[in-house]
């Protein structure tokens, strides 16, 4: 499994995928599928997870895998043919491309497995095209990502000049998440001066942010589509000697960016709960195996986070 990260957590705790042994009388296998482990919001989900499937041991078994990074598509493609090898009743999928993984998807579906997308939303063109129905359990991304940029927005004045920094623009939720702060500075005056990719990573971000703060001098703020480019952002911020002179935003309300709500070095993010979104999906993945339903969406909670909410 070279240059692929993953875990497996079963009732009888971590072991690798060869151990995973023949599933018990009535108690469904379920993998969840993520994308980065080294992301702070796949790990919180991940734990939420486990936490879920210790909760009710006798309900399933959980395998929990995740790629090496966030646009590792052909590392992510094999951690689900290997869930397929493996005979997994049912795979929730935090897919790292919305075009791409459909196909592995289907094949899935075609094998028999009960097939749930969390997180980011497999595209619809492409599922209609391939004659699939998929349920998308999670978030309106634009909704939160317009509930973060008007609170920012409040606190600038019309005209000004900020910048997006976007996640991966195969993803539907960075596509949302951009078009929810565009939608957002747009209603107020404010100028989206620069929109570019940061990968969802916090290096990549942080050599972005750094050439947009020499390129646009007077830039106001800094609109990130996750928490982990807000890091970049705010480091790349403090290296200009701009700290809190540039306001910042993000989204996923990992625990990293608490403290710099708190002091004023971030303004605020979106939690959409992420150690919840794993569960919700594998609950509703139950839920088909139980009664053979048709798929629908279901639409989780995203809420805003600032230094008032968290009491500083």
């Amino acid at each position: 499994m070279r240059s692929i990260t993953f875990r497996l957590l079963l009732t009888c705790g971590l072991i690798p995928l060869g151990c995973a042994g023949p599933k018990p009388s009535g108690k469904p296998r379920v993998a969840l599928v993520m994308k980065s482990l080294a992301n702070e919001f796949f790990k919180t989900m991940e734990d939420g997870a486990r936490a879920h499937q210790a909760a009710h041991p006798d309900r399933y078994q959980l395998l929990a895998l995740g790629i090496k990074d966030e646009q590792d598509v052909a590392g992510q493609i094999r951690l689900v043919e290997q869930m397929m090898a493996a005979g997994v009743d049912a795979l929730v999928i935090a897919p790292a491309d919305s075009k791409a993984m459909v196909s592995v998807c289907k094949r899935a579906q075609d094998a028999g497995i009960v097939v749930v997308n969390i997180d980011n939303e497999l595209d619809a063109s492409v599922l209609a095209e391939k004659g699939m129905k998929v349920p998308f359990v999670g978030p309106d991304n634009a909704a939160g990502a317009r509930k973060v940029g008007e609170y920012l927005a409040a606190r600038l004045p019309s005209g000004a000049k900020v910048a997006i920094l976007e996640g991966v623009p195969a993803a539907f939720n960075a596509v949302e998440r951009k078009r929810g702060f565009e939608e957002a500075m747009a209603a107020a005056g404010i100028q989206v001066a620069a929109s570019q990719s940061g990968g969802w990573e916090t290096a990549k971000a942080n050599q972005v942010a750094a050439a947009l703060i020499t390129e646009i001098p007077d830039l106001a703020a800094f609109l990130c589509a996750n928490d982990s480019m807000a890091l970049g952002a705010v480091a790349a911020l403090k290296a200009a000697g701009k700290e809190h002179a540039v306001l910042v935003v993000g989204y996923d309300d990992i625990s990293a960016v608490k403290e710099l709500l708190r002091d004023g070095r971030m303004l605020a993010t979106a939690d959409q709960h992420a150690d919840q979104l794993a569960v919700y999906g594998i609950e509703y993945a139950l839920e088909m195996l139980d009664t053979k339903k048709a798929p629908e969406n279901r639409e989780t909670p995203v809420d805003l986070v600032t230094a008032q909410s968290l009491g500083r």
